[in-house]
C-alpha cells in the first residue's frame, strides 16, 4: 500500500502554475528587463519541478537535491524578485498583469514570504516527510509558543494573506520552519507560487 502523503495537492498545484513559467520563457520573445525576470521566474519553477516527486512519494528523497532547490528559491525571491519589476515598467512582452504595480504590498509580502520559505526549506531538508515520521509534530503544525496562540487551518497552509485574502496571518519564522517537515515547508513554497500567479501573472496565449 502506497504511503499517503497529505500535502500532495498543494504540491501538485504549485508545480503546476511553476511550469507555466518555463512554458512562457520558451515562447516568449522577450528581452531585456522581462527576459531577466522570466528567466527567474522560470529559474524557480524547475527548482520547484526538480524535487516535486520527492515530496509527494513518488521518487527517493534526497535532501542535498532539496537544499539546491531552496537554495535556488532563495536567491530569486525578496528584494531579488521585487527589483525585476520597477515602476516605470512598459509591461511590453510580459505575462504579467498590471495588479502587480496595483497591490505592490500584496506582491512584495508573496515575495518575501517565498524567500522565508526558500531559506525554511534548506533547513528542513534534513527532517524529511511527514510521513516517514520526520521532525516533531508539534513544531509541524506551528505551537502556541512559536504563534503566540493555538495555531489554525489559515496559519498552517500559509495564511489568508498568502492566499489571495485579505487579512494579514502570522508567518512562521525560519528557526519554526526548519523544524518542519520537508514536504510542508515545500507546500508552503508551492501555495506561495501559486497565491503570486493566481493574482499576478496573464494566461498564457
Amino acid at each position: 500500500m502506497k504511503t499517503k502523503f497529505p500535502f500532495t495537492r498543494h504540491i501538485a498545484c504549485g508545480v503546476l502554475f511553476a511550469g507555466v513559467a518555463s512554458a512562457a520563457l520558451a515562447h516568449s520573445g522577450a528581452t531585456g528587463l522581462v527576459k531577466e525576470r522570466m528567466v527567474a521566474m522560470s529559474a524557480m519553477g524547475d527548482a520547484i519541478k526538480s524535487v516535486a516527486p520527492m515530496m509527494s512519494g513518488d521518487a527517493a528523497f534526497d535532501a542535498d537535491a532539496v537544499r539546491a532547490a531552496a537554495g535556488v528559491i532563495q536567491d530569486h525571491a525578496g528584494d531579488t524578485m521585487t527589483a525585476l519589476f520597477p515602476e516605470d515598467d512598459a509591461n511590453e512582452a510580459s505575462y504579467v498583469k498590471d495588479a502587480i504595480w496595483q497591490d505592490w504590498d500584496q506582491f512584495s509580502d508573496l515575495a518575501q514570504q517565498l524567500k522565508l520559505y526558500g531559506e525554511g526549506l534548506e533547513q528542513a531538508a534534513a527532517n524529511g516527510l511527514a510521513a516517514a515520521g520526520g521532525a516533531d509534530s508539534s513544531a509541524m503544525m506551528g505551537t502556541s509558543d512559536m504563534m503566540g496562540a493555538a495555531p489554525d487551518t489559515a496559519d498552517m497552509m500559509g495564511g489568508s494573506a498568502m492566499m489571495g485574502g485579505s487579512a494579514a496571518e502570522p508567518i512562521l519564522s525560519v528557526d519554526a520552519l526548519a523544524a518542519m517537515p520537508a514536504d510542508e515547508v515545500f507546500a508552503k513554497v508551492s501555495d506561495t507560487c501559486s497565491a503570486c500567479h493566481t493574482k499576478f501573472r496573464k494566461e498564457a496565449r
